[in-house]
């Protein structure tokens, strides 16, 4: 060759290619970007069982309050008599003959205690229109009352502010027939000791 340069022996130079650069920078982000998005879903999986996404889903949203409904007993003001300690007049405003000596034998069998037997008062004879009329001093309105009540559904009950004794009247109506069947009652004084548990509502965060 007429050059400068001879080229001697069997070896030639040899010719590198250039560096592709823009291929090693795309590699190297997106390596970056595959460690970012592993390491990102590796701390949600330790969230998740560690129970953390749980308080903070709950710190960000609000919806992490529970409703909670618990029945709760609700026991009455004043405690129920028993039967035993309760004194009943019982007392007829009908004109049939014999009804309170009949009606306050079955109460005797019942357990209750049995005062004066007879006939009604003048305010009350001929007057009582439905099955019967429960009188008693005020403190027995909500405690010999409604006790003596489940022996006879129905029948109105009545305090009288100025009556003295802890004593209370059977007054028997026109309506009257007879008590209540004994099993029935016995369930009524039952459910009335031991009242249905109200229910309420409690919210907790």
């Amino acid at each position: 060759m007429g050059g400068k340069y001879r080229i001697t022996g069997n070896k030639y130079p040899k010719m590198r290619r250039p560096r592709r650069r823009g291929r090693l920078v795309v590699l190297t982000v997106a390596s970056v970007t595959v460690l970012g998005v592993g390491g990102w879903g590796t701390w949600q999986l330790i969230d998740v069982f560690t129970g953390g996404g749980e308080k903070a889903s709950a710190a960000g949203s609000g919806t992490g309050c529970g409703v909670t409904t618990k029945a709760s007993a609700s026991p009455s003001a004043k405690p129920l008599p028993e039967p035993r300690a309760i004194t009943v007049n019982v007392l007829n405003a009908t004109t049939r003959g014999g009804l309170a000596k009949k009606t306050a034998d079955e109460l005797k069998k019942r357990g209750f205690k049995i005062g004066d037997v007879g006939n009604a008062p003048r305010q009350y004879d001929k007057k009582v229109k439905g099955t019967g009329l429960l009188l008693g001093p005020a403190a027995a309105l909500d405690t010999a009352l409604p006790v003596l009540g489940t022996q006879l559904p129905g029948a109105e009950r009545r305090a009288e502010a100025a009556r003295k004794g802890a004593a209370v009247d059977l007054v028997i109506g026109d309506g009257f027939k007879e008590l209540a069947k004994q099993r029935d009652a016995d369930r009524a004084l039952t459910k009335l000791a031991t009242p249905e548990p109200a229910p309420t509502t409690k919210k907790g965060c």
